[in-house]
């Protein structure tokens, strides 16, 4: 029990871009084993895609409220989302705008 791969897509929302939270999440969720990615989006957000044992995904939920020191986080929002296998955990570039 226990290590059945879940994974979310996590939309993190506050005073989180320019505060080194695309690498806290880095670091945190490598230490928890988990695999994934996060990004910055336009709307000064930031989304994390993570796939792991349960208990990992939960425990980078609530780590997520708190964020890196200097983070101000308001919200974070998750859709349940099917693991895609990703092995390791990077840092990706700023998602760039929709088109009007």
């Amino acid at each position: 029990m226990g290590t059945e791969r879940v994974a979310a897509q996590l939309l993190i929302s506050g005073i989180v871009q320019g505060v080194g939270y695309r690498y806290w999440t880095t670091r945190t969720a490598a230490r928890l084993g988990l695999a994934g990615w996060v990004r910055n989006l336009y709307d000064e957000r930031v989304e994390i895609f993570a796939e792991g044992p349960a208990p990992a995904l939960e425990a980078l939920i609530t780590a997520c409220r708190e964020g890196p020191r200097s983070a101000e986080v308001t919200d974070v929002a998750r859709i349940e989302r099917s693991p895609q296998g990703l092995s390791g955990f990077e840092a990706r570039a700023t998602a760039a705008a929709p088109e009007p």
